[in-house]
């Protein structure tokens, strides 16, 4: 078996830089919730994100700002449950680490304690420098988030795709290589032009995870809604949808409600 083809029973932080040495993708997908984190681990996902995304995607949420930290443990702890291949990995959410170092470690610990998560995973570069520090010198892995950050949004003001100038683009370079020089064991690079994406990947040891960053980083990232289609409104162009759940779900509960009533469910099979 060539080292790339390496198969993990359990995938851990180490593992995903192995697999940059090899040349072996990460794949990375979200859940939010038992019942979808088994399918996930299932189907052989290296890491698991229980991201605030959850904000939007399960609480309706316009931003992933409103997500508090005692939801994030609520749906991390499922995924922990479900998930018996993949790293889990938690999105620590707005408010609960930027502009308190202190705050940050306390806000890791209780994922950790309380979730049974692997890791967390922090939005920022170098202004978020002590916090990271803090949360690693407690022996707490961290991912790291550069590029589009839903959780500043408002200081964006847009979605659109970042770093595309020099300046901006020279600040990602430097904050993905300060956070491998914190210690961060990865980082996810959202909504940035590929040739910057690549230039990061190959400027750093430690695995580069993009969402609309391209093929030249070291493994990909999406929700699992939208790849299975179960949200329907949201299409970024970087967004391959591999199934159209939400209209199959649609048909199958409109042939439940009309054979309910037309008294056709249940039928003599399915009752005592």
């Amino acid at each position: 078996m060539s080292k790339s083809n390496k198969e993990y029973k359990r995938v851990t932080t180490n593992s995903l830089i192995e697999m940059k040495a090899s040349n072996e993708k990460i794949s990375m997908l979200t859940a939010y919730d038992y019942s979808m984190a088994s399918v996930v681990d299932a189907a052989n996902v290296d890491v698991i994100l229980v991201g605030d995304s959850a904000s939007n995607v399960m609480s309706g949420h316009e931003t992933t700002v409103p997500i508090t930290l005692d939801q994030m443990i609520y749906h991390a702890s499922g995924v922990v449950k479900a998930s018996k291949r993949a790293l889990v990995v938690v999105d620590l959410p707005f408010g609960s680490y930027q502009s308190d170092a202190q705050e940050a470690l306390r806000s890791s610990i209780r994922i950790m304690k309380e979730s049974g998560a692997h890791a967390v995973k922090l939005e920022g570069g170098e202004e978020i420098e002590q916090s990271i520090t803090n949360i690693l010198n407690a022996g707490i892995p961290v991912m790291g988030h550069l590029g589009l950050t839903p959780q500043s949004i408002y200081k964006f003001g847009t979605y659109s795709v970042r770093a595309k100038e020099k300046e901006e683009a020279q600040k990602l370079i430097s904050d993905a290589k300060k956070l491998e020089e914190l210690g961060c064991f990865a980082v996810v690079l959202e909504k940035i032009p590929s040739t910057l994406a690549k230039q990061v990947a190959e400027s750093v040891r430690i695995p580069i995870i993009g969402i609309g960053a391209g093929s030249d980083v070291d493994g990909q990232v999406l929700v699992v809604h939208d790849l299975i289609g179960l949200t329907n409104a949201f299409n970024p162009r970087f967004l391959r949808r591999y199934m159209d759940l939400y209209e199959d779900m649609k048909k199958a509960i409109k042939n439940y409600v009309s054979d309910v009533k037309s008294v056709d469910f249940p039928n003599q099979n399915e009752q005592y």
